[in-house]
């Protein structure tokens, strides 16, 4: 069933081109007024040029961001994009973050952003999910390029995608790297490239990358996303294949990231899971 398409929308804007494809994808889509919430020194300044209104709102000012957003008068946001992980040990949180921070009993990812939702929601501002409007960035399950995973990869493919799904209901990361039935790297709080890079150094090139949403994931926040950065960290480190999670995976300018996968000889694979929709 076709969803409808808002008059208006925030989009929440991390860092990377992520949320700049999709304020231009709701754009031409037939939303209206675009709004964003963005945060100096991690989103990158193109968006102002994509949307109506751009308010710059420093990490932590938790109160700044919602009055903003109460301020836009938008029934509905869209998160898009990341944070960097060492900025997170440089915020200087206000009060109201803290007061947040409070009410959880665990935080991490889920939480967190699942608690801002709940706020949102009270000043009348709905959280739709994060591949709103990029749906045809989602790949279907079945082999993205020319190249097709061996014997030994899809064996890899399929222990990286259990491994996976396991690491990331422990809030570990989303991406695992195996060779030859050895698992090289699993994500931890440094990010997918870095993780990528790391089993790199280990194994050597030929090695298999899977990236998985963890089981359960609330589809509004934080799902994988790959893209052109994506694809130079694993030729840097001389991978072989990439397996992402058909459905749930986001593709940024999926056309030419497939081209690209192509030219550098990497095999790129969209696999279903127990909770592939």
């Amino acid at each position: 069933m076709q969803q409808q398409i808002p008059e208006s929308l925030i989009v929440i804007a991390g860092r990377g081109v992520y949320p700049l494809e999709l304020a231009a994808s709701a754009r031409a889509q037939g939303v209206r007024r675009i709004c964003a919430v963005a945060f100096p020194g991690e989103t990158e300044k193109a968006i102002a040029r994509l949307v109506d209104e751009v308010a710059w709102i420093k990490l932590g000012q938790y109160a700044v961001m919602l009055d903003a957003m109460r301020a836009m008068k938008i029934p509905c946001a869209v998160m898009a994009g990341g944070i960097s992980p060492t900025a997170l040990f440089r915020v200087r949180p206000d009060k109201a973050f803290f007061e947040l921070l409070g009410r959880l009993k665990e935080k991490n990812a889920e939480t967190i952003f699942g608690a801002v939702g709940d706020d949102l929601k009270k000043i009348g501002v709905e959280l739709l999910m994060a591949h709103r409007f990029m749906e045809k960035s989602m790949p279907e399950p079945g082999l993205l390029t020319a190249t097709a995973p061996t014997e030994s990869q899809q064996r890899d493919i399929e222990l990286g995608l259990h491994v996976a799904k396991t690491t990331s209901s422990l809030e570990i990361g989303q991406t695992v790297v195996i060779k030859e039935g050895t698992i090289l790297a699993v994500e931890a709080f440094e990010g997918t490239d870095a993780t990528i890079l790391r089993a790199g150094e280990l194994g050597g090139p030929g090695c298999v990358v899977v990236k998985v949403a963890k089981r359960g994931h609330d589809m509004r926040f934080d799902i994988p996303v790959v893209g052109d950065r994506t694809l130079k960290t694993l030729k840097k480190a001389g991978a072989a294949v990439l397996a992402v999670e058909a459905r749930r995976t986001i593709l940024l300018d999926r056309a030419n990231l497939i081209a690209q996968a192509t030219r550098q000889n990497l095999c790129m694979i969209a696999i279903p899971t127990q909770d592939t929709p």
